[in-house]
Formats: C-alpha cells, sequence, structure tokens
C-alpha cells in the first residue's frame, strides 16, 4: 500500500471530534509512510486531515476540479496537486492513485464519493479496501439504513461486505 484516499467534509462540523479525527488521520497516514490523497481543498476537515499530514512529515495529493479552483478554496501547500475539469473527473484520479479509501465525517460530497466507490468496488472496477471511520457514531443512521437494504435483498451480503465499519482511527492503524 503506497496511498490513501480519505473522503470528508469541507465544514470542520459541529463537534470538535471531526476535526480531531481529521488531524489523528493525518498524523496516521504519515506515520505510515503512505501518500494522502483527497480532493484538494483547504478548509473543514479536508484541510485538517492534509495539514496534519504534511506537518508530520507525509505527502499529500490533492484532486482539484474546476469548480474548487473557482470557489478559491484550493490548499496551496500540498505536495503535489492535480487540476482537473469535473468532480466525475476527479473521483477517477483519485481512485487511480489510491490503494485503500477512508471516509470520515462530511456531507453530500462525502457521501458521494463513498458510495461511488462502493459501488465500483461492487461492479469489480476496483478491489481496494474501502474504510468508513464511525467517529461518535456520526454514520450509524447510515449503517443501519445499508443493513436495512441488504436484509430487503437490495444489497447483496457479499457487497455489504465492502463497506468495512470501525470506531476511530485507531482501528485503522493495523490495517494500513
Amino acid at each position: 500500500m503506497k496511498a490513501v484516499c480519505v473522503f470528508c467534509g469541507s465544514r470542520t462540523g459541529a463537534s470538535s471530534v471531526f476535526l480531531e479525527t481529521a488531524q489523528e488521520l493525518g498524523k496516521l497516514i504519515a506515520k505510515k509512510n503512505l501518500k494522502l490523497v483527497y480532493g484538494g481543498a483547504q478548509v473543514g476537515l479536508m484541510g485538517a486531515v492534509a495539514d496534519s499530514c504534511l506537518e508530520a512529515g507525509g505527502q499529500a495529493i490533492g484532486v482539484v476540479p474546476q469548480v474548487i479552483l473557482e470557489n478559491e478554496v484550493e490548499h496551496k501547500h500540498l505536495t503535489e496537486i492535480h487540476h482537473v475539469g469535473t468532480m466525475h473527473e476527479r473521483k477517477a484520479l483519485m481512485v487511480e492513485k489510491s490503494d485503500a479509501f477512508i471516509a470520515i465525517p462530511g456531507g453530500f460530497g462525502t457521501l458521494d464519493e463513498l458510495f461511488e466507490i462502493l459501488t465500483w468496488g461492487q461492479l469489480k472496477i476496483h478491489h481496494k479496501p474501502i474504510y468508513l471511520i464511525n467517529v461518535t457514531g456520526f454514520f450509524d443512521h447510515l449503517i443501519d439504513f445499508v443493513d436495512f437494504a441488504t436484509k430487503q435483498g437490495l444489497i447483496h451480503p457479499d457487497h455489504r461486505k465492502l463497506l468495512n465499519v470501525l470506531g476511530s482511527v485507531s482501528d485503522l492503524e493495523s490495517l494500513l
């Protein structure tokens, strides 16, 4: 494993635990001598995970779509920055550059990225691990829904297993 992709919020959220989780994750990625691949923003949890990784001596690769450039929230101090035209191009390049995927709290963008990567795994477009860090139970309702859809026969049990739910960043340490 050489690089991990992190999906997370462009806002910090209501709980200080979200920010602490992003910072802890950035430090762990650097400690494991892995590259961080992420959406390239300097704001919110995205900026925090990148800053923590860089401050701990790690490398951070941003994949920045045009809309982020237009909103002027691109991180200016990354190891590597790739500019792409669309969000679709962003996700495709992030998949190409990553060996695993980790989601921490976030909003619609985080969920979009998480579900697309799960779908790509289901379709065998990739065979890379996908981790969901359910800090403070943030994703409890989402996990309940995924389990409900599985029980209803709409998600195959083998595909449900693609989503590896962890309680904290420390649970991830032995998996990277």
